[in-house]
Parts: C-alpha cells; structure tokens; sequence
C-alpha cells in the first residue's frame, strides 16, 4: 500500500493523478453505475480498522458488480478524521484500505492486484466538528480506474 498525500511523492502524485483521471475522465457511466449500483464508499468507526455488517455488504455488491465489468480496475482509497496525528491518521488509513483489499480478493474478486492508497485526514469529505460530520471522514473510497482497451 502507499502512506502519503498528493504530492509527497510518487506515490501521492500517482494516486492524485488517477483520482484525476477517474473524476474527470472516465466515462460518467461507469463511475456512476458503481456508485449508484454498488456503493463506493464504506464507513468505520472511530480509531477502527474493522469492517462493519454494513460495510461487508457493500463490499459483495462491489463484488459483482465488478464482476460483470471486468474491464475496470480499482483503486482503495484509505481516510480518517481529523481527530489524531497526521502520521496516525496515514496510517489508519492505509489499513482501512487495506481491510478492504483483503476483504474483496477474499470473497472472489480477481484481479492482478488492487492498489491501496492512504490519505489520512487531508481529503476530508465532511469538514466540521459536529461528531456526524466526522464519521462521514473514516471511510473507504474504492474508486474506478478507465476501463482496460478491449483487445
């Protein structure tokens, strides 16, 4: 998995790259279909790494719906709140993501691989103080890449 923000590097740079590429070219299509469809985002608790009922069962709807359409990869995107430092914050999400990867090989997703990716506190959803806001942070992004050209 990659620790950092975009721009701390390469792997922040990448990641910022794709989600650029994800938000703003793929086809509207395929992004939203997931999203409206599967879900593309799961919830934790605070300071938790583990996955909820809920978050389980979106999970297997990304399942299948990933595997009607195999032609689109994946990126996991890790967050936390603001609540913490910056390096715990990176770090709990890299193994929020990380619960994710491994929940969705482990229930039939194959692919080559599923890179995570943590952005800690710095791609706040929610920015507010109000505990409801904050819960919308700790989460899971799993964000499509441009479908792989037919061959």
């Amino acid at each position: 998995y990659s620790l950092g923000a975009a721009g701390s590097g390469d792997a922040g740079g990448l990641a910022a790259e794709a989600s650029a590429k994800v938000d703003g070219a793929a086809p509207k299509f395929g992004s939203a279909a997931f999203a409206a469809k599967a879900g593309d985002t799961v919830y934790f608790d605070g300071d938790s790494s583990e996955l909820s009922p809920d978050a389980k069962a979106t999970l297997r709807n990304q399942i299948r719906w990933l595997k009607r359409h195999p032609n689109y990869r994946i990126l996991v995107e890790g967050h936390a709140d603001e609540w913490g430092t910056r390096q715990h914050n990176l770090i709990l999400g890299a193994e929020r993501a990380v619960a994710v990867k491994l929940y969705l090989e482990n229930n039939g997703l194959r692919t080559a691989s599923i890179p995570t990716i943590s952005y800690g506190n710095e791609r706040l959803a929610a920015d507010c103080t109000a505990m409801s806001c904050r819960s919308q942070n700790r989460r899971v992004r799993t964000v499509l890449t441009p479908p792989l050209a037919s061959r």
